[in-house]
Parts: structure tokens; C-alpha cells; sequence
């Protein structure tokens, strides 16, 4: 190992190529978990969420989520993907934060199998499966490096998230590069979103990426031992830890070795460390679940849940492109989750500029997803009409955001609760006018064509209005006192 670490930095990377295939584990949006009435939210008191299903008590019995199968389905649909009758097996495995000490799970029929997704700027990858499974707990470790168990002096298990549906969406080693992973998790995420499958958190959890990376010479087609990569938790740390573990599985060959296939843990210090031996499917002892019957969704629930269904991102940005979105612009919108707000806001009488500009430059915003599409069209409105100035529709906006999770968030009582008022003309003219006489050197370079300076005057009408003005309105003024065509 000591010479694999010492080839990492140098290792000569161009007659080899990464392949990666990735699990993304999706927690569902669903109200309760996947096989009991525990409420499912992130966040709450420890072990307050739970039953005795989630406890794994003695005589209870689990109770399938008919919501939870119908978003499956409906990733599924949107994966291309087969959607198959399914049976749930135990995974029997010995975690402290699994209360049942085995995970309810789909092993060898899963719901969905077989599909594809068209990643942007890169190539298609191949969907293996997509199954159902419930969440484990989830234990912190007190006095380990990195919450980690090593070197730990004690360990605290909450329960709440145990018993959460989980899919676990399983690509095909398709992917040949750390970018192309990033772009797929994306893709993907975009995709989640717009189905209101999940709220996509990878900083809370509720979108978790585990890498499988291997490498092989260039121009071969073998697929060479894997290791798995966990504890991924943002798209910065996932390129990080593909390319690091590309690096060091080509200085093992480099140096006469191989990688074992393992589990490695991606830690902080920018290096993935061993964790487990990687177990096989003989090690969890899969045996059908004996208390839930086979789902077998027929073909009107799956036609209904297809018929729901909104449009999705690649459509998402083409309809984006019509408004005259430019596609870097249209995949932030996209991968945002805010391409149906924009797109309803615009349908409601937004201006389609206004509306894209506010979403790419101020809706980077916690709320900005369950903004209503009609106020945040009568907000845009507000400002095309010269009620409201840029400045003060962004912080209106930002408000808005605010309240957003109580329906709070009327664009027009937020303008006068905040005592935004459209300016009277003949003020804002005195207003530019002083500011010109304060500042005639500025005004003799402004005059001979050097635009920049404007900055000065609407700087100085921006504070004497306390941000009120409307800036464009001062830029006009300012070019009217210019031409002469007012004195």
C-alpha cells in the first residue's frame, strides 16, 4: 500500500481510462415511511418518528406505501426502465442503526429494470435497476476522526430515518470520467426534482452517491476490480474521490500491484481510506420477506402514473430555450427544480427575460421551489410596470422565499408592508439633478462619452432614495440631461 500512496501523485494517467458506475440512494417524498405510519421528516427530535415497525418490535408487521410504489414507477418512466413485478427480500446484515438487524429490500426482481438516461454533454448511460428499499437509522460517532467509528469513545442511534422508502438507482459502468459522473448525479437530480420524487438534499441525506471505480487500459473493454466508494455527499467531493481513486488503483498497476475490491470511506483530507472487505450477495442472506405479498403494479396504475406525469428536464430546457434562455442559463433552471415555475410564471403573463433573469440570478434561495407560479408572475409584472425597482424586486423576492412554506407570500402586500413605492418623476428628476451638480467632474467625463461614470450619480440617487430609484429610470435621465433634450 505504502507503494501504491507514493505512485498516487505521479501516476501517468493517459493510456488508462476511469470506469465508474454509481448507486444514488433517493429518499422518496412521501409523508410516512415506507412501511409503517411514522411520519418521514428530516430534522425532527431523535426517536420521536418511530413505531414498532421502525423499532422492529415482536408481532409488528409492515404495511407497503402505495405512494412510495407510485413514485418508483414514475423514476422508473422517466429512467426508460421496465416497470416489473417486484418481490421484497430480507438483507440481513448487523448494523446498530438497523433495529430489525436485516433491511427490507428488492434483490433479484426489482421494480424497475433495464432503462437509460441521456446526460447532457455526455453520453447515455445504462439504468441496471431501480428498486425499493427501506433506510437504515443513522448513528453518530463521538470522538472518532470525521464522525467516523475508528477511534470513536461512544456511539448515538437515532431511529427516525430507519423505515424511510428509499430507491436505490443502480447505472451500468457506463461512465468514463469524474465530470461525466457529475453531470449524471445532475441529470438525475434535475429529474427527481421535477418529479417531486424527492427533495435531492445531498448535504441532508436525502440523496446519497456511492461510486464504483475501476480503470482499465485504453481501448480495452474488461471491466478490472472495483472498489466502492462511500460517504459522498456533494457533487465537489464525488469528482474528488473518482479521480482520487482512478489515480491510485493506476499507481497499484503502475507498481506491480492490483486493488483488492473493498469499501473505502471519502474523507476530508481529500483521500478515500479502507472501510470493508466488499460483501457479495451471498453475505446478506437474502430470503423473500415473509410478511409482504409481490407488488405487481398493472397497467392502468402505471398508465395513470405515466398520464401525471410533468414534463421533464431535457424538455424542460427546450421549452426554456424558446423563451430565449440560453442553455447554461436553462440548466441552472433545470437542475434548480425551477423550470415549472418559471414556465407557469411566464404562462401567466410574466415577461420571459424578467422571469429567467430572477431565477438564475436571485432564486438561489431556500423556498424558492414552492414559490407560487402566479405571484411570482404578478411580481414580474410589478417591476415591468415601474411599481417595483430591480433592487426592490429582489428583496421583495427574497421575502417571498421566506414565506413561501406558509402561503404567505403576496408580492404586493410584501412591496407595501416594506413601504416600496413607485417614485414620483418630478422628484426623481430633482433628485438627478442634484446629484449632477454635486458632482461636475464626473458629469464632464460622462458628457464626453465615458459611460462607466454613471454609476456615480445612480450611486448617489440610490442612497439619497435609501435604494428606492429605479436605476434605469436614472440612466434615461441622465442620457435625456446629456443630449440636451431637457436642461
Amino acid at each position: 500500500m505504502a507503494a501504491a500512496q507514493h505512485h498516487e501523485a505521479s501516476a501517468a494517467t493517459d493510456d488508462w481510462e476511469t470506469v465508474v458506475g454509481l448507486e444514488v440512494h433517493v429518499e422518496l417524498a412521501t409523508d410516512t415511511k415506507l412501511f409503517s405510519a411514522a411520519p418521514s421528516r428530516f430534522g425532527d427530535e431523535p426517536n420521536t418518528n418511530v413505531t414498532p415497525v421502525c423499532l422492529g418490535l415482536p408481532g409488528s408487521l409492515p404495511v407497503l406505501n402505495r405512494r412510495a410504489v407510485e413514485l418508483a414507477i414514475a423514476v422508473g418512466l422517466a429512467l426508460n426502465c421496465e416497470i416489473r413485478p417486484s418481490i421484497f427480500h430480507r438483507k440481513n446484515y448487523f448494523y446498530p442503526d438497523m433495529p430489525k438487524d436485516y433491511q427490507v429490500s428488492q434483490y433479484d426482481q426489482p421494480i424497475c429494470s433495464d432503462g437509460w438516461l441521456d446526460v447532457p454533454g455526455a453520453n447515455r448511460v445504462g439504468i441496471e435497476r431501480a428498486h425499493l428499499e427501506e433506510d437504515a437509522g443513522k448513528t453518530t460517532h463521538l470522538g472518532g476522526a470525521d464522525g467516523r467509528i475508528h477511534g470513536a469513545v461512544g456511539a448515538l442511534v437515532d431511529y427516525n430515518r430507519a423505515g424511510t422508502p428509499l430507491l436505490e438507482i443502480v447505472s451500468r459502468p457506463d461512465i468514463g470520467s469524474a465530470a461525466e459522473a457529475s453531470a449524471y448525479v445532475e441529470e438525475l437530480r434535475a429529474i427527481l426534482l421535477a418529479l417531486g420524487a424527492s427533495d435531492a438534499r445531498l448535504e441532508e441525506g436525502s440523496m446519497r452517491v456511492d461510486a464504483n471505480i475501476s480503470v482499465r487500459p485504453v481501448g480495452s473493454d474488461e471491466l478490472r476490480t472495483r472498489c466502492e466508494v462511500k460517504n459522498v455527499n456533494s457533487l465537489r467531493s464525488l469528482r474528488n474521490a473518482i479521480d482520487y481513486e482512478a489515480r491510485r488503483h493506476i499507481g497499484l498497476y503502475q507498481s506491480g500491484e492490483e486493488p483488492i475490491q473493498e469499501t473505502r470511506h471519502w474523507s476530508t483530507d481529500g483521500r478515500t481510506h479502507s472501510l470493508r472487505s466488499k460483501e457479495e450477495a451471498d453475505d446478506y442472506r437474502y430470503f423473500p420477506e415473509p410478511d409482504l405479498v409481490p407488488l405487481a403494479p398493472d397497467p392502468e396504475w402505471i398508465s395513470r402514473v405515466r398520464a401525471a406525469m410533468p414534463v421533464l428536464p431535457a424538455a424542460q430546457r427546450e421549452r426554456l430555450g424558446e423563451l430565449g434562455a440560453d442553455l447554461d442559463d436553462a440548466q441552472i433552471i433545470v437542475n434548480r427544480g425551477l423550470a415549472s415555475l418559471v414556465l407557469d410564471a411566464v404562462g401567466a403573463g410574466a415577461d420571459a427575460n424578467r422571469t429567467v433573469m430572477h431565477a438564475v440570478q436571485n432564486l438561489a434561495l431556500d423556498g424558492a421551489e414552492l414559490l407560487d407560479a402566479t405571484q411570482l408572475a404578478s411580481l414580474v409584472q410589478m417591476e415591468a410596470a415601474g411599481q417595483l425597482t430591480a433592487t426592490q424586486a429582489k428583496t421583495v423576492l427574497g421575502v417571498m422565499c421566506e414565506r413561501a412554506h406558509d402561503g404567505n407570500a403576496d408580492p404586493g402586500a410584501i412591496a407595501a408592508e416594506l413601504g416600496f413605492e413607485a417614485m414620483d418623476s418630478s422628484e426623481l428628476e430633482t433628485l438627478v439633478d442634484q446629484a449632477i451638480a454635486d458632482n461636475p467632474e464626473a458629469w464632464r467625463k460622462f458628457c464626453a462619452g465615458e459611460a462607466k461614470v454613471s454609476g456615480v450619480f445612480v450611486g448617489a440617487v440610490m442612497k439619497a432614495t435609501r435604494g428606492q430609484a429605479d436605476g434605469k429610470a436614472v440612466n434615461q435621465l441622465l442620457a435625456q440631461r446629456r443630449d440636451g433634450r431637457v436642461r
